[in-house]
């Protein structure tokens, strides 16, 4: 009995210091860290959010690069600090795909972090070489059949979002093609419109000038709904593919433990930035739609994205790393 008092004070201590340093949140400046390259959409997402959020609380967010592995080095230092609402991470779609990527990974995507927000979604365009054979998403398909494993598309890099946004297209046309791993979106991006590869699903902030200037030719975009950046091209869905719909998309976590009451306030402080005028200007040009989930929601949301990516790898039969 004493021992259950014991238990119980402590528990009761705790949860107040809790609240009481969550009441006096923030004292000093905050760390924001993305485990991916300077520009990569996330980095930008998270930069644009962030400085209205720094505004609203009073103190510098310093954004903090860590890329490598696919985000799992800057993850795991999230993971492992301290709970206290002063070390955050912005990330991509790639913290759903790591752990179907992964065999293990140095931290625990759903024990070791909580879910604060979701940012954005963005979709994904395939593009192809302008002057190439594929003049319609039916063309490669058809290549792609008539000849298996024959056919090469880019991506990002084994097991990132845009390989798995080409497996699950591969899945749903029938169609099995060679994956051809570049070491990011630039080089993907180059070989595509050289046409040394058939396709890549490349992020729409990656490629949407490069379309427009004619310099690479957009078979499909990944969305139900058209783009209003580029209104003649179909989706591929509405391509002979109803149930295909994937989306790039980027959000906030905290290292596990920290104060529900600082989360809510951060999910508080981002919905706010989403909805002003600037934010929503800034993100329409990246082709990024801003979108607020509530913690518990934006959990929801990732858990379902990891389970979808498990899927997807396992019937393409991708060896985890």
């Amino acid at each position: 009995m004493k021992a259950a008092i014991k238990f119980l004070a402590s528990a009761v201590l705790a949860a107040a210091a809790a609240t009481a340093g969550a009441q006096g949140y923030p004292t000093k400046p905050l760390r924001v860290i993305v485990p991916l390259s300077p520009g990569s959409g996330a980095d930008i997402a998270g930069r644009i959010v962030t400085k209205h959020m720094s505004e609203a609380l009073g103190q510098p967010i310093v954004v903090d690069n860590r890329a490598g592995a696919g985000g799992v080095i800057g993850t795991q230092v999230v993971a492992k600090a301290q709970p206290d609402g002063y070390t955050l991470m912005v990330q991509s779609a790639s913290h759903a795909s790591n752990p179907a990527i992964y065999k293990s990974l140095p931290y625990d995507p759903l024990k070791d972090l909580v879910d604060v927000a979701l940012l954005g979604v963005t979709p994904y365009v395939m593009i192809t070489a302008p002057t190439g054979p594929y003049r319609s998403l039916k063309a490669l398909v058809d290549a792609a059949r008539a000849k298996p494993g024959e056919i090469p598309f880019a991506s990002a890099g084994l097991g990132t979002v845009t390989h798995l946004a080409a497996e699950n297209f591969a899945q749903m046309a029938g169609a099995k093609m060679i994956h051809v791993p570049y070491k990011g979106s630039p080089e993907a991006i180059a070989d595509s419109a050289a046409g040394r590869t058939a396709f890549y699903m490349a992020p729409i902030n990656t490629a949407i000038g490069l379309i427009r200037d004619g310099r690479l030719a957009a078979l499909g975009v990944s969305t139900r709904q058209r783009l209003n950046m580029l209104p003649a091209v179909p989706t591929i869905a509405e391509q002979g593919y109803p149930d295909y719909d994937m989306k790039l998309w980027f959000g906030m976590w905290a290292p596990a433990g920290t104060p529900s009451a600082i989360v809510q306030r951060l999910n508080g402080l981002v919905a706010a930035a989403l909805q002003r005028p600037d934010v929503v200007e800034q993100f329409g040009k990246l082709g990024i739609d801003p979108v607020t989930m509530k913690p518990a929601e934006f959990a929801k949301f990732v858990r379902e994205e990891i389970a979808a990516n498990r899927r997807i790898v396992k019937r393409a039969d991708i060896q985890p790393l």
